[in-house]
């Protein structure tokens, strides 16, 4: 009776192309309300390369592939800018098949330990589970970087807090917190092997 009622009701559904998407401002409910997530990459001077929004709630493994896909460093001289890292340094929550396989494809190395349920079910299959992925723990400790990074960046006050209602504004605000990391420790111009 009550599904009669709403199918006679004659207001119409808002209209599709004035609806708003969920996403478009990066701004999602997590723990302790509305939150945004910012994914990025880092080089090994804590010096950000690449930068991403998301909601609160979205899980980092989401966004590898495409902040990933951001990168690109200028070569000294001429030449195509640079869109392959040697290594790429993870946490457990990267720890999947897929972003394996995509670091894989693309030549990378993955230094990204494997999560605990991960192990074991390859501990149950056991000889049928396959060989563990290469784990080099010396390189791991670098990891710290992107941790560091992000402290850089909420250094500045309106990326620790954010205030702004718009994305783009945001991630303007981000891009202005980069762009100072970068000039207190620039590039030298020698890159070399040599001194």
């Amino acid at each position: 009776m009550e599904s009669a009622d709403r199918a006679s009701d004659p207001t119409p559904d808002p209209q599709p192309e004035k609806a708003k998407p969920a996403d478009r401002e990066a701004l999602g409910h997590s723990r302790g309300g509305l939150s945004t997530k910012v994914h990025l990459v880092a080089d090994q001077r804590c010096r950000p390369l690449a930068l991403l929004t998301t909601v609160g709630q979205r899980h980092d493994a989401v966004a590898f592939e495409l902040v990933l896909s951001k990168v690109a460093v200028a070569r000294p001289g001429s030449g195509p800018p640079r869109t392959r890292p040697d290594y790429a340094l993870a946490d457990k929550a990267y720890s999947s098949r897929s972003i394996r396989e995509h670091l894989a494809k693309r030549g990378i190395k993955a230094v990204i330990p494997i999560k605990d349920d991960q192990a074991a079910a390859r501990a149950r299959k056991g000889s049928r589970g396959g060989r563990p992925p290469a784990f080099d723990p010396a390189r791991y400790r670098q990891r710290n970087t992107v941790e560091r990074t992000v402290n850089k960046l909420r250094a500045t006050r309106a990326v620790a807090t954010r205030y702004d209602k718009r994305d783009y504004i945001y991630r303007g605000t981000l891009t202005v917190a980069a762009i100072r990391i970068w000039l207190r420790d620039p590039v030298s111009t020698h890159l070399g092997d040599t001194p």
